[in-house]
């Protein structure tokens, strides 16, 4: 087991998604993973129920009391919920972690259409978190909200890149999903250039905690010293072989199978 990441997300009592998700993908990757939660929810494959979110005194206590005897090799963001939340959490990661790669992924409406982070608070996301980011992970619905523009194809991915890179994080995986289309393009962008991600599309509604996922495990890499472009890659073969393995549960967006990396019978 190499690399600590510590998830700071909140809860899905449904366990697709949130820090369930990350805590079984950074496992299945051989990683250790620790958590911060931020926020409660009643969530199932249908959708979100309930939010209770978790006073950011006591977040930035989990973040402090983990860090000071754990430590950590990456960070990982998720649901945030509100500004005094992100104000603690930065705080936290100014004091304690200053240096360590973060993996931020700016979560702000649930699969089913839930709103995961208050209208008011995408501001201090934008101000406060994302400079800090070693990377983001916007879905396109996502990149519409900071940016203000409207992503509709290839080509208007590529060129919201720069406004997305202008935000202050060192680098940027814009994911593709929402486009329609038998290919799913995935654009990893820094200073330097743009890389291009390409697979087929897997038409499945098994789908849920896909971005937690691919988050998770993208910090996992880096927690385990691989370059950034190898991280992602790594990280979207895992994700598409656990959409692949999905054990078919629910009614609704149903979970990955985040254990296909694992095999019982190699157990002594």
């Amino acid at each position: 087991m190499t690399g600590r990441v510590l998830i700071i997300a909140g809860s899905d009592s449904g366990g697709g998604a949130g820090i369930q998700a990350d805590l079984k993908s950074v496992t299945a990757l051989g990683g250790y993973a620790a958590t911060a939660i931020t926020a409660l929810t009643a969530q199932n494959t249908e959708g979100v129920h309930g939010v209770l979110p978790i006073p950011p005194a006591f977040i930035r206590q989990q973040m402090d009391v983990v860090l000071r005897d754990i430590g950590a090799d990456a960070l990982k963001t998720g649901m945030l919920h509100d500004s005094p939340t992100i104000a603690a959490v930065c705080d936290g990661i100014a004091v304690e972690a200053p240096g360590i790669p973060l993996v931020a992924d700016p979560v702000m409406v649930a699969k089913g259409g839930h709103p995961l982070l208050q209208p008011d608070a995408v501001e201090a996301l934008k101000r406060r978190l994302i400079p800090l980011a070693t990377l983001i992970t916007p879905n396109l619905p996502e990149a519409e909200v900071l940016t203000g523009l409207r992503i509709t194809d290839e080509a208007e991915m590529q060129a919201a890149m720069s406004s997305l890179l202008a935000l202050g994080a060192r680098a940027v995986l814009l994911k593709g999903g929402h486009l329609e289309g038998p290919r799913v393009i995935d654009l990893l962008g820094t200073p330097q250039g743009i890389t291009r991600f390409e697979d087929s599309r897997i038409e499945t509604r098994h789908t849920h905690g896909t971005g937690c996922t691919l988050a998770s495990a993208i910090a996992a890499g880096l927690a385990q010293g691989m370059p950034l472009a190898e991280a992602v890659a790594r990280a979207r073969r895992y994700v598409r072989a656990a959409i692949l393995a999905a054990p078919g549960l629910g009614r609704g967006h149903g979970p990955l199978n985040h254990a296909v990396t694992v095999d019982p019978a190699r157990l002594p």
